[in-house]
């Protein structure tokens, strides 16, 4: 090929790459646009997948606490029926205890009678017995007397004591006691060991062992038996618990017959 025909040849060339490229900057605007719409397509879909995670949590959030408040009702309803049934038995309560304060006066007047003929029953149960801790005794039969004369103490606790006080002379008929005591009258009364069995038997001993005896209940007055005097310090060794309990030889009185 000439040289002439070569340079006609490359200008044919460079003017068709003139050509195309217009045609190639043409063909890449609607992807240009289809990009940036898929971007701001994008762009909405996050901003709208965000706002709906707001709207979810703002949800859990308002599920949360309305199951909260459902719990609390729930709880608030069972207290107020729970209090509901105290104040109930509340007033059930109050009804009764206004009922037994309007007969209260009545079941005094009815109880007071009552307790007066108890005292009066064992003072004189005290003054018959065998005469053994007379004093403890007899004082605590002043002290019931002047007890129910008492308004600063309650009628059950006036029943009570006297209730105790028969108790503590019941026990005296089954247990084995001894004590120290004087016998006789002024100067003439001496310092005696006592030993009572029960209410079967009461018998005394001298500290020096010259002389014992025993209550004679038929004819209320002590009996000098000096031939008791083993018996009675074999007692008084077993009612001070110094010696095993065992069977005690004591002196009773003959058996009389009942009266009808």
């Amino acid at each position: 090929m000439t040289p002439d025909r070569n340079h006609r040849s490359r200008a044919v060339v460079l003017m068709a790459l003139m050509l195309t490229v217009p045609v190639y900057a043409a063909d890449t605007q609607p992807l240009d646009n289809l990009l940036a719409q898929q971007a701001a397509g994008d762009k909405a879909a996050k901003a709208a997948q965000d706002k709906i995670d707001q709207l979810d949590d703002g949800t859990q959030e308002m599920l949360g606490k309305y199951r909260r408040i459902l719990e609390d009702t729930a709880s608030v309803t069972k207290y107020n029926a729970h209090l509901t049934e105290q104040v109930v038995a509340q007033r059930a309560e109050i009804s009764s205890i206004n009922d037994q304060l309007t007969t209260i006066e009545t079941t005094s007047r009815d109880v007071f009678p009552l307790m007066e003929k108890m005292v009066a029953t064992l003072e004189q149960f005290v003054a018959l017995d065998i005469p053994f801790k007379i004093e403890d005794r007899t004082k605590r039969v002043e002290t019931l007397k002047a007890l129910l004369g008492r308004a600063d103490v309650t009628v059950s606790e006036k029943y009570r004591r006297i209730l105790e006080a028969y108790q503590i002379e019941m026990e005296y008929g089954r247990t084995l006691d001894s004590y120290e005591t004087k016998l006789g009258d002024g100067d003439a009364a001496s310092l005696v060991d006592v030993v009572r069995l029960g209410r079967v038997a009461l018998m005394y001993r001298r500290p020096d062992g010259k002389d014992a005896g025993y209550w004679d209940k038929a004819a209320k007055q002590w009996v000098s038996d000096p031939g008791l005097a083993k018996d009675v310090e074999h007692s008084l060794r077993v009612a001070r618990k110094q010696g095993a309990p065992e069977l005690l030889w004591v002196q009773l009185p003959a058996p009389t017959e009942v009266q009808q």
